[in-house]
């Protein structure tokens, strides 16, 4: 074999929101990482268009959220407006809970940003070496590294770095899974569809009823930036190479919309449904659109992912610092393989419940009722909320001890959320003090959280990063602790183990920690 021109602890494939996530969390653990992107540089293009309320909670600790907020637009664009044309007055509206409003469930408040904004503040977030341009070509596993074979398109050079391990964050049509030969399950390519980024003055009709979608009987417009452009998300057209779309645009307005519409950019993409057969081979861990692509309808798809790397990059540091055994890592698919599976059919429902309504406006024009009929919206007022799939997604696996409580199973609609610390959720949001939330006592360390810290203290380990924080007595009751009890809360903030009371014994964290971080149940 060709000799390997650089190693590294971890390669990342694939330089979008999701990949330039990873890296931030991994330098953050301590790992050494190198990424490399494809394309020349960050997207020019918008794409996702929403960060949720979960995705806004990871980003909290290291020091994003604000950032994010401050080039995102205001709360009240947090809502979504059905009417016949941009010009018409809305026929229904909804708003995205946690990122219209603050949720109480949440320190964090989701917000509506486009992609080509977030991807800079997330490449500032770390130093790690980032290589544009940079393509992946093949991998070749061995014992205990994996050799990716790269391209760097600016200079026509291949190199070979070898990676202990590679995360592949390099979108649906995945190099990495297509070369491991893993395949998809899902209603796959679901269309064909183009967005048109053009720039107009529409604020006669949208300055005084915000919204970050509005949805259409001529597609779907959603305004880019809080000073200016907009987007259309239409199907395909056929001939589209040839189409005039400054001239379709503006026929998509309506005949009220008196304004001219200057296209600057236009890019087809298909709209993919699939989740991958498997998210690890090896040394090789899918994440993002390479593990699961989502329709866009409802904002899941980079969010999904995001969630992904928070889930794995712990473990992969816990891994590679010597604190974790390797079969940790088998506990990322075993957790988020089923949450994939869950944001699939949440966004299938999205899009009927979306069709739905336009349906049914369609046939109120036909037969003439539309001047007076309303259209009840068919999720009243919880599309995009959601909450129950974002905030209480529930993981079942070797790395949470379970206290013999039976959780409830997880809603296929995602909108309802009952706040709960048993075993596997995320730990609730319970203030510690006015400006401090339990999910700020999360970090690249497990949390105890105890009602009774002296207590524990004696029981602590020097073999894993733990810290001690104290419970106040107001919320033992609300996670079912007596006064003697704790929480074992995971780096990604959710619950590894619960003791109601004292432990039993003087090794009972030792244990609990053994058995989490190995992957592993000890029988």
């Amino acid at each position: 074999m060709p000799a390997v021109n650089a190693e590294v602890a971890v390669l990342i494939v694939g330089g979008g929101p999701v990949g330039l996530t990873a890296r931030a969390l991994l330098e953050r653990w301590g790992v050494r990482a190198s990424l490399v992107e494809k394309h020349s540089g960050l997207s020019p293009f918008p794409r996702a268009r929403l960060v949720n309320v979960r995705s806004m909670e990871i980003y909290r600790p290291l020091g994003l959220a604000d950032t994010i907020t401050a080039d995102a637009f205001a709360p009240e664009y947090g809502r979504i407006r059905f009417r016949d044309t941009l010009h018409d007055r809305d026929f229904a509206t909804a708003p995205m809970a946690g990122v219209n409003a603050p949720v109480p469930e949440s320190p964090a408040i989701g917000v509506v940003t486009s992609q080509d904004r977030l991807e800079p503040t997330l490449l500032a977030a770390a130093d790690a070496p980032v290589r544009f341009g940079v393509e992946l070509i093949d991998l070749a596993e061995e014992a205990d590294s994996v050799v990716a074979l790269l391209v760097d398109h600016r200079r026509g050079a291949e190199t070979r770095v070898r990676a202990r391990y590679v995360l592949a964050a390099d979108g649906a049509n995945s190099t990495a899974r297509q070369r491991l030969g893993i395949g998809t399950t899902g209603p796959g390519a679901m269309g064909d569809f183009t967005t048109v980024l053009f720039d107009a003055d529409l604020s006669r009709w949208c300055a005084h009823q915000p919204a970050g979608v509005y949805f259409t009987a001529h597609g779907m417009f959603a305004p880019l930036y809080p000073e200016r452009g907009w987007a259309w998300f239409v199907p395909t057209p056929e001939d589209a190479a040839r189409a005039d779309w400054s001239g379709l645009v503006q026929r998509a307005l309506g005949p009220g919309a008196p304004v001219r519409a200057e296209v600057s950019r236009v890019q087809h993409w298909v709209m993919n449904a699939f989740v991958a057969e498997w998210f690890r081979h090896g040394r090789i861990l899918l994440t993002g659109d390479a593990a699961h692509a989502v329709p866009i309808v409802g904002g899941l798809g980079m969010n999904t992912g995001i969630a992904d790397v928070h889930n794995l990059c712990w473990k992969l540091a816990g891994v590679l610092h010597g604190w974790a055994e390797p079969g940790l890592l088998d506990t990322y698919e075993t957790e988020r393989h089923p949450v994939a599976h869950r944001t699939l059919r949440q966004a299938v429902a999205n899009t009927r419940l979306m069709l739905d309504v336009q349906n049914r406006r369609r046939e109120q024009l036909r037969t003439g009722e539309a001047a007076s009929a309303r259209v009840e919206l068919p999720w009243s007022d919880r599309y995009f909320a959601q909450l129950g799939l974002v905030l209480g997604t529930t993981y079942h696996s070797d790395a949470v001890l379970t206290d013999h409580t039976a959780p409830p199973e997880p809603s296929d609609t995602g909108t309802d959320y009952v706040p709960t610390a048993k075993p596997g959720h995320r730990m609730p949001h319970l203030w510690l003090t006015p400006d401090r939330s339990t999910l700020d006592a999360v970090g690249e360390w497990f949390t105890l959280l105890t009602p009774d810290p002296a207590h524990w203290e004696r029981h602590l380990t020097a073999a894993w990063p733990l810290r001690i924080e104290p419970l106040p007595d107001q919320h033992a009751d609300l996670c079912d602790l007596g006064p003697h009890g704790a929480l074992l809360i995971r780096p990604d903030g959710h619950i590894g183990a619960r003791w109601r009371e004292r432990p039993p014994n003087d090794s009972t964290l030792l244990r609990a920690l053994t058995t989490i971080t190995s992957g592993r149940r000890h029988r």
